[in-house]
């Protein structure tokens, strides 16, 4: 069995191993695969898995011995699960993996917000302590998180770990979330998406990106905001318009950004958000500690055990 690994640098750049997946078929691994080479690179396999190369209709059609796609992630936008499944493929994902790892960078994003912990830190390295009159410095734009609201949109495994952490630290919580009644979360209260961004001095994006999630926040929802209140970001970057999240940092409309997703990865350099006044923008890194991307490889594995057994698990389409 020929199994191909379109993009596995990210997921394993040389501190994990492949060895489970080569107990199971033929391994070839590619660093990285753009789009255009799918179809070649993937000739012959059957199980083809990958992060974020993108698994079209057209590569789906051309690789006649495929039987299996494996998503090496929770996301699956970048694979036609439709193309897929009229051709009886499934596509398994892997819920969950990343939940502790996403919230950490979460409340790190939040707390380098409230504390302007780098800032300070390149400061007195700079000298600023050493010239100081006072013992201490850098008091502006230092406050506490007991009372202030965080507002999540979504409230799957990782809003739900997000909204722990805040009611820890004496967080109101608010959530906007499709079907209120399904969630028992005592000191979370269900609001609209509105009020969510209209009452919140945070609010954090937890929410899949969807038809109906792409771009919503817009300058429309931005304006909605207390001017002292910020954005969070650690989804998926198209939920953000983001010249419109722009102009409002730049405008003092909102107090800041963190965001750990753009539109466009790696970034373009005409993003406007690269120049945005206090917006901090880390590299997609929220899945990437090496515990997470061990549980990802782990619960990969046993995706496609389950599926040789005929029993395939997180399948994300209607494969016919």
């Amino acid at each position: 069995m020929r199994i191909v690994i379109l993009d596995g640098y990210t997921i394993n750049p040389g501190d994990l191993t492949w060895q489970a997946f080569e107990q199971l078929g033929d391994l070839k691994v590619y660093e990285r695969t753009p789009v255009e080479q799918v179809a070649e690179r993937a000739a012959g396999a059957e199980i083809v898995l990958t992060n974020k190369a993108k698994v079209t209709a057209n590569a789906i059609q051309a690789l006649t011995s495929l039987r299996y796609i494996g998503e090496l992630a929770t996301g699956y936008d970048n694979v036609d699960i439709k193309a897929a499944a009229e051709r009886g493929i499934p596509v398994c994902n892997v819920p969950g993996y990343s939940t502790h790892s996403v919230a950490q960078l979460t409340w790190a994003l939040i707390l380098e917000l409230t504390c302007n912990t780098a800032q300070r830190s390149a400061e007195v390295h700079a000298g600023a302590w050493v010239r100081s009159k006072d013992f201490c410095f850098g008091h502006e734009g230092l406050f506490e998180l007991q009372g202030k609201t965080l507002g999540l949109v979504g409230l799957g495994q990782i809003g739900t770990a997000v909204a722990r952490i805040a009611l820890a630290f004496g967080m109101k919580v608010v959530a906007v979330v499709r079907n209120p009644a399904k969630y028992n979360l005592p000191g979370v209260r269900f609001v609209s998406r509105d009020e969510c961004f209209g009452e919140s001095d945070f609010v954090s994006l937890h929410c899949p990106l969807t038809d109906d999630t792409r771009q919503m926040v817009n300058a429309s929802l931005i304006n909605t905001m207390k001017p002292s209140a910020y954005i969070i970001n650690t989804a998926r970057g198209a939920l953000i318009n983001e010249k419109d999240l722009a102009e409002a940092l730049n405008n003092k409309r909102i107090a800041g950004a963190a965001l750990d997703v753009l539109s466009a990865e790696p970034a373009s350099a005409d993003n406007p958000l690269l120049k945005a006044d206090n917006c901090i923008i880390t590299p997609h890194i929220g899945w990437a500690t090496k515990e997470a991307r061990e549980r990802l490889l782990d619960e990969s594995v046993k995706n496609i055990q389950a599926f040789l057994e005929g029993k395939p698990r997180n399948v994300v389409n209607s494969p016919s």
